[in-house]
Formats: C-alpha cells, sequence, structure tokens
C-alpha cells in the first residue's frame, strides 16, 4: 500500500509540474497560433499570418445561450491588427444580453463589451499585443446577425474585412490586403478573370476567384476601377461560382502577372477510347484531342481502365500557374471530369504530387459540372515543371478531358560570381630622384578647385560661341549690301550689267509700234491723215565709265529689267527711276459735248443722195492705215455730213 501511495504522489507531482510548465510557456508563445472552443461558433479560419471568425448561423440570427472564445497568436515580433466587419448584437444596457469582448491576457487590456448599441468607433483596431482572445455571448434574445471578424499581423496595415466591396472605394487604382477565410463568407460576385467583375462584388472573394489569392493564406491584392461592361458572364472558378450581371459604372479588373496559355508540346494517356458506332465506324478520342482549343470531341480513357491519366509535355521547364479543364464538348455524349489530382515531374519519371499551400495533403481540385463548361483553378504557389499529369478521382459517365496550362517561361537567375578581393599592388618608393620624366597618365584635380576650374572652361565655351555668333551675323549683314549695291535700275525690268563695272546700261529702245490715227482736218475734207507723234528716247552712248542717261520710257521686256529690291518702305521709289509706260496700241476716243438741235433743223447725215437706212454720222472716224483697204458701206464717203458737226479727238496723252 505504501509503495502504491508513493507511486500516486509522484504522478500527481508530475502531472502539477507539466501544467506549470504549461502555464510558463504558454506567454513565450510556444502555444498554438490560433484555437476555438464554445458551442456558438460558426466559420472559421485560423491562419498564422491572418484569418476570418464568425458566430454560428451567419449571417443569420445567432441561437440562445451560446459561447465561443477564439486565442488569437501572432509571430514573435509583431502585433494583431482586427478588422469588424459586422456586430449585430441585440442591444442592452452595458450589453448585458449578447456581448463580444476583446482581452489580452498578458497586458491585461480590454476592448468592449461591443453590442447594437455600442459598436467599434473604428472599423480597424490597432492592438500592441501579439495575442487577443475573443469571447462572444448571447442569451435570451430576438435578433441579431451576429458577429464577423477577421485578423491580421501588423505588418499588413491595409488589412480589409471580408464584407468590403469595389464600390466602396473611389480611387482608380486600389490595393489591399485580403485575410484568409473569406472564401465561404456570405456575399455576391459577377463576373469572371477575363472579363472582370462588377463593383458590387466583395472585393476579397472576388479575389479568390480570379485566382489572384488562396483563400487558406489570404493576401495582397492590386486592382484597378475600369469603366463598366454591358453584361458579366458567369463562370466557375477555384471553388466559386460567380453570377451572370447586368450594367454597372465601374468594373474590378485584378492584376496577376504570369497568366499566358502555355503551348504544350505533346499530350500522352493511360489509355484512350475507340468508340465503335451503330454504322460500324470507329472513333478514337486520343491523348493529342486533349488541346483545349481542338474542336470536336476531347480525349476519353477506355472504360476498363481502373487508373486513368492525362500526361502535359510542356518541352521545357515552365511556372505553371493554373489550369483549365473542360468535358467531352458534346451535348449527345454528356462525359466530363467532376474532381482531381496533379502531380508534376522534371524527368517524366519521378512525380511529386501537388499540396496546398497550408496542407500536408495531396489537394484535390473541383472540376466541372457539366461537358462544354470551361472550370480554373490556381495553384499557389506555382509548379516548376515539365511535365504535368492530371489524374481523374470522379467522373460523370466516362473520363473526358479538355486541359490547358496557364503560366510563363521560367525566369533564368543567373547566380552571383563569387567575391574574390583584390590584393593590392606594392608600388615601389623611388630612394633617388630620377632624371627622367615620367609621363602622366591622368590629371588629378583637387575637389575645391573643381568647382572654379568648371566656371572657366564655361566662360571660355560661352565666349567661343559668342565670337561665331558675331562673326555670322557681320558676313550675313555684308552679304546684304552687296547684293543690294548689284540691283539693277527699274521697276519692273532692268538693264544687263557690264562684267567690268556695276553701273546700269541703258541700250537703245525700239518705238513701240502703234496705230496711226489721223488728225483733226479742214472741214469737208477727209482725205488728209495724220498720225500722232510720240517723243522717241534720247540715245545715250553708254561707255564703262559713263553715267546712264534718263530715261522716261520703260525699256523693252527682254532686255532683263527686273523690279528694284525695296528693303524698306523709305526706299519708295528709291534710287532707281520709274518710267512712264507706253500707249496702248488701240484709239481711245473722248466723248463730244454738243447741245441737243431743234427737231427742225436736223438734216439728213446722209445728204441728199444717200441711201435709206444708212446711221446717223457724229464723229470723224481714223483714216486707215496706208495699204488698207476700205470695207464698204452703206453710205457714200461723201455723204458723212457737213463740217460743222465734225469734232477733233483727242489723242492720249
Amino acid at each position: 500500500m505504501r509503495a502504491g501511495g508513493g507511486a500516486a504522489s509522484r504522478a500527481l507531482a508530475l502531472a502539477l509540474l507539466l501544467h506549470r510548465c504549461c502555464l510558463l510557456l504558454g506567454p513565450l508563445g510556444l502555444r498554438p497560433a490560433a484555437a476555438q472552443d464554445g458551442n456558438g461558433c460558426g466559420h472559421t479560419l485560423l491562419a498564422p499570418h491572418s484569418g476570418t471568425l464568425s458566430s454560428k448561423n451567419y449571417p443569420g440570427t445567432y441561437p440562445n445561450h451560446t459561447m465561443c472564445r477564439w486565442r488569437l497568436q501572432a509571430p514573435l515580433g509583431t502585433s494583431l491588427l482586427l478588422a469588424f466587419g459586422d456586430v449585430d448584437l441585440e442591444p442592452s444596457e452595458h450589453c448585458a444580453h449578447s456581448s463580444l469582448l476583446l482581452s489580452d491576457p498578458q497586458a491585461g487590456t480590454a476592448y468592449g463589451p461591443y453590442c447594437r448599441n455600442s459598436v467599434p468607433s473604428a472599423p480597424l483596431l490597432v492592438t500592441n499585443s501579439s495575442s487577443v482572445t475573443v469571447l462572444f455571448n448571447s442569451t435570451s434574445h430576438r435578433s441579431g446577425r451576429g458577429l464577423l471578424l477577421s485578423y491580421a499581423t501588423s505588418q499588413h496595415p491595409d488589412l480589409v474585412s471580408c464584407l468590403v466591396r469595389g464600390t466602396h472605394y473611389t480611387q482608380e487604382h486600389i490595393s489591399v490586403y485580403c485575410p484568409a477565410g473569406c472564401k465561404d463568407i456570405h456575399g455576391d460576385i459577377w463576373g469572371n478573370p477575363s472579363q472582370g467583375y462588377r463593383d458590387t462584388s466583395v472585393l476579397c472573394k472576388a479575389a479568390v476567384h480570379a485566382g489572384v489569392i488562396a483563400d487558406e493564406l489570404g493576401g495582397q491584392v492590386t486592382l484597378s476601377r475600369e469603366k463598366g461592361i454591358t453584361l458579366y458572364e458567369s463562370a466557375f472558378a477555384n471553388g466559386l461560382h460567380s453570377k451572370r450581371g447586368s450594367l454597372s459604372e465601374k468594373r474590378l479588373v485584378f492584376h496577376k502577372a504570369c497568366d499566358d496559355v502555355l503551348e504544350v508540346a505533346a499530350f500522352n494517356a493511360s489509355s484512350w477510347w475507340h468508340e465503335v458506332d451503330v454504322l460500324g465506324q470507329v472513333r478514337a478520342w486520343v491523348a493529342e484531342r486533349a488541346a483545349l482549343g481542338t474542336a470536336g470531341h476531347s480525349w476519353a480513357a477506355e472504360p476498363s481502365a481502373e487508373t486513368a491519366w492525362l500526361e502535359l509535355d510542356l518541352g521545357t521547364r515552365r511556372n505553371v500557374t493554373g489550369i483549365i479543364t473542360k468535358g467531352s464538348s458534346e451535348q449527345l455524349r454528356d462525359y466530363y471530369v467532376t474532381s482531381y489530382r496533379v502531380s508534376s515531374s522534371r524527368d517524366g519519371k519521378n512525380w511529386k504530387p501537388y499540396r496546398g499551400s497550408a496542407s500536408q495533403e495531396d489537394k484535390v481540385f473541383e472540376g466541372n459540372a457539366d461537358s462544354h463548361g470551361e472550370v480554373s483553378n490556381a495553384f499557389i504557389p506555382p509548379i516548376v515543371a515539365r511535365y504535368v499529369r492530371v489524374t481523374p478521382q470522379r467522373w460523370h459517365q466516362r473520363v473526358a478531358l479538355k486541359v490547358a496550362l496557364v503560366g510563363c517561361p521560367l525566369a533564368r537567375v543567373r547566380a552571383p560570381r563569387p567575391y574574390v578581393p583584390s590584393v593590392p599592388r606594392e608600388v615601389p618608393v623611388p630612394t633617388s630622384r630620377l632624371s627622367t620624366h615620367t609621363p602622366i597618365p591622368g590629371i588629378a584635380l583637387d575637389p575645391e578647385k573643381a568647382g572654379s576650374t568648371l566656371l572657366v572652361m564655361l566662360l571660355i565655351g560661352g565666349f567661343v560661341l559668342l565670337c561665331s555668333v558675331l562673326l555670322l551675323l557681320a558676313f550675313l549683314c555684308h552679304r546684304k549690301r552687296k547684293s543690294a549695291a548689284e540691283l539693277n535700275c527699274g521697276i519692273t525690268k532692268g538693264y544687263p550689267k557690264l562684267e567690268s563695272s556695276q553701273v546700269c546700261s541703258l541700250q537703245s529702245l525700239q518705238p513701240p509700234s502703234l496705230a496711226s490715227f489721223p488728225t483733226a482736218p479742214a472741214p469737208g475734207d477727209l482725205s488728209r491723215t495724220h498720225s500722232p507723234e510720240y517723243a522717241e528716247p534720247d540715245l545715250v552712248q553708254v561707255s564703262p565709265s559713263s553715267q546712264t542717261g534718263p530715261s522716261t520710257f520703260k525699256p523693252l521686256l527682254d532686255e532683263g529689267y527686273t523690279l528694284p529690291l525695296v528693303l524698306s518702305h523709305y526706299d519708295v521709289p528709291g534710287k532707281h527711276h520709274e518710267y512712264a509706260e507706253p500707249l496702248p496700241p488701240e484709239p481711245e476716243y473722248a466723248t463730244p459735248f454738243s447741245e441737243p438741235e431743234p427737231p427742225g433743223t436736223r438734216r439728213s447725215p446722209c445728204g441728199i443722195a444717200g441711201p435709206p437706212g444708212c446711221p446717223p454720222v457724229r464723229y470723224r472716224t481714223p483714216a486707215p492705215r496706208p495699204g488698207e483697204e476700205r470695207t464698204g458701206s452703206p453710205c457714200p464717203e461723201g455723204s458723212r455730213g457737213d463740217g460743222p458737226l465734225a469734232h477733233v479727238y483727242h489723242e492720249a496723252l
């Protein structure tokens, strides 16, 4: 009995010692990162760096007389941030019926209690502690959605709640940190990764659907608000089904790198199905039909095969970030895979199953729900391999599959060269002064004199540039004056200059050929005609040393006469002569002025012998030129009227 009692006492002492050790090691952070207990806990995902928790039945009414306690623990050296998504507890005095209480057991601080009439003052609570206990308690109540809370470490100050929507932002570019566990929180999303999402979608849930972050980890999200579109198509991706949405003012476009469709070099499969129709024709569902862009039917395995798989050879190692699957693509043959696993290999022999980022088990991906729709799944972290194998787990009627891989080429990282310290060379110190001059390879400038030297160089360069500009201006002015001195002496045409002199020469002008007009003869005498006499230009003999004579006539057009160059308005008329234009070749008549005669004294212009119908003649017409025949006229020459009716023509000046 004594031996038994001693053993029992030793066991009790050991248990007390272990309990004390647990109490001592708990504050040191050696306990689990997070834990929960109670009957009022709802959706909960507690990751090392972030997480989400909610009350039971959220967003429905939480049950009566329930309690839940969550213990949150951050890594050493960091503190916790708490984002309140929703706190809707039935109000009561001092929140006695239903309450939320936050406490720090190490520092002895507490936040709350909170309920509907006593909500947190800010959506984000910054604590200075690495461990926080969240206590939710409810008694008898009638209404209330309950509690939704998210947390992250102090390394992510831009933490947001799972209920934040795109309409809560006004800036064009958005960068936030989404916590883990937002995938199963109630909230709608409209759209797909290729088109974008309606701005009324919950932001973090849409990020999981687009494959930007993994729900079990959370992460940083970068997106932009762009112009909305008319219709948002629904899609199934990463375990979430989005809705079909209508027109919106803005849409959410997530920025994701390494998201291109990879080219597959070859397909291989465990087996393929040879279909024989009612007419006896054979159609092969070979592995090459598994390409997503292939028209018609897909790859299908033999019905008798116990384990079927499809292998894709990328030709070289690639960075694979996602996969897209599709069924048989035929309405009459509704074949598709509902779930599958993925493994990878670098040599095609040793295969490594893909596992989630926060799990040690092989990850099972959700497949298709019909034979014609496309389903996307993201690899976070990505796969780096050349060979990728898809192994179906469950299927509908028959294993049939079309596959496409998403990713980018593998970036080659060059290994840095090892650092080799350079050994300083020994410079011999001369013991005696050398007689020969050693050339200096370079010029060393004193840092204190470098500024003044640069200033002198700038001044010299500026002086040289200024002198060049002045010389150019002087040359242009000299050339301009020289061209002005060589101008000809005329307005419209100039005389050609002599080679040995710059003095203008005046050559003989030929009198223009003008029409001759008769002078005013005596009354009744029409045979005398006189041609008008014009002043002839003076003929001046011009020598190289003599001056040119003035002239009032414009030279001929073929003598090189040009308009004088007018340098300014003060040069008009200028130093050159302006010549008078010669008379035009056509005669110009002056209209006579006479008083009307009485009707009784008016005589016939044709005379007695004039024929009837002859027009009256009032003017003396000029005589025809010599040698020119007179045209016929109905009136005789002698019946042109009497002398008193004739008038003298005025010659043009």
